[in-house]
C-alpha cells in the first residue's frame, strides 16, 4: 500500500489547491467534486470517501487530515506512474472486467444479507427446526472399572459399607478415568455403550448400580447428577435465523436467475483444464 500520512511536494497538487479550497467553502459538495488534479486526469472526493472506507483499521484511527493528506499524495502518485505507462496489459482490462463483475454482484448480494427478516419468517424457521425436537438429558457419573465380576460385587460391597467412592476408584480402577476418582464427566443418550446407558439410566442421582457388564469390563457405576439442557430460544438463535433465512433468499434468487438466463458452458471433454494456470494468455 502506498498510503503514507504527509504531503506531497508536488506542483501538481498545490496548482490545484487554490481552487479546492474554493470549493471546500461550499456546504453543497458531492461525491464528483473535484480535489485535485494531475495533468487533466481528475481525482475527486468520491474516490477519497471510497478510499478511506477500505483502509486498515490502524490507519482509521488517524485524523481525518491525515488520512486526507496521505490519501492524496497515494492518488497523485498512482495518477502519475499510471500516466506513464506506454502500453496498457491486457491483463488489466481483465482484472477491471472481473472486478465490476464482483462489485456489481456484491451489491445485489448486500440487498439480501442487509434486509430485515420478519418475526413471522423468524418464527416459521425456529419451529421447523426444533419441531421434533426435545430438550436433552444429560448425565454426569463415575465408575470403577475392574476385570472380573467377583472383583465389581466386592467393591461394591465396600460401597455399601462406606467407602468413599473416588477413593476407591483411585485405588482399584483398571479405567482411565481411575486416577480422576471414576468420573466421567458429563455425556448424553448414545454417548456410551448401550449396557452402561442402561445402568445409568436405572439410578436415582448419589445412587450406585450392581456391577454392569460391558466389552470393557465390569462396571460399578455412580450417578452424580442430571441435567436437562433446554432448547434454545428464538432470541437465543435470531442472528443465526437471520443470516439463514437471508442466505436462502439469495439462493432462491440466483436459481430464479439462472432458470430465466442463457447461459452457456463448455461441454465435457472440450476445455482443456490446465489451461487457467496459463499467464502468458494475459500478455498476448
Amino acid at each position: 500500500m502506498l498510503f503514507r500520512p504527509k504531503l506531497l511536494a508536488s506542483a501538481a497538487l498545490f496548482s490545484f489547491s487554490a481552487s479546492f479550497a474554493h470549493a471546500n467553502a461550499h456546504a453543497n459538495m458531492t461525491a464528483e467534486t473535484i480535489v485535485a488534479s494531475v495533468d487533466g486526469s481528475n481525482i475527486t472526493l468520491g474516490q477519497i470517501i471510497m478510499l478511506r472506507s477500505q483502509l486498515p483499521e490502524q490507519y482509521q484511527q488517524l485524523p481525518d487530515d491525515v488520512i486526507f493528506s496521505g490519501l492524496i499524495e497515494q492518488l497523485v502518485n498512482q495518477q502519475l506512474l499510471g500516466n506513464s505507462l506506454d502500453v496498457e496489459p491486457k491483463r488489466i482490462g481483465i482484472a477491471i472486467s472481473n472486478e465490476v463483475r464482483s462489485m456489481r454482484a456484491g451489491e445485489v448480494v448486500n440487498t439480501f444479507t442487509s434486509a430485515s427478516v420478519s418475526d413471522i419468517d423468524l418464527q416459521t424457521a425456529y419451529d421447523a427446526r426444533f419441531t421434533d425436537t426435545v430438550a436433552t438429558t444429560e448425565y454426569n457419573a463415575s465408575h470403577i472399572l475392574v476385570e472380573t465380576e467377583e472383583e465389581a460385587f466386592e467393591i461394591r460391597a465396600m460401597i455399601d459399607e462406606g467407602a468413599n467412592f473416588a477413593e476407591t476408584a483411585v485405588e482399584k480402577s483398571t479405567g482411565p478415568s481411575g486416577p480422576a476418582g471414576g468420573d466421567l464427566g458429563w455425556f448424553g443418550p448414545g454417548m456410551m455403550v448401550p449396557a452402561f446407558e442402561a445402568a445409568v439410566l436405572m439410578l436415582e442421582p448419589d445412587a450406585v448400580s450392581t456391577p454392569v457388564q460391558t466389552q470393557f469390563g465390569w462396571h460399578v457405576v455412580k450417578l452424580n447428577e442430571v441435567r436437562v439442557t433446554p432448547l434454545p430460544t428464538l432470541d437465543d438463535l435470531r442472528g443465526e435465523l437471520t443470516t439463514s433465512i437471508q442466505q436462502q433468499k439469495l439462493d432462491a434468487h440466483i436459481i430464479t436467475l439462472t432458470e430465466s438466463a442463457n447461459i452457456t458452458l463448455p461441454e465435457e471433454g472440450q476445455f482443456d483444464f490446465a489451461l487457467i494456470q496459463n499467464l502468458q494468455l494475459l500478455e498476448d
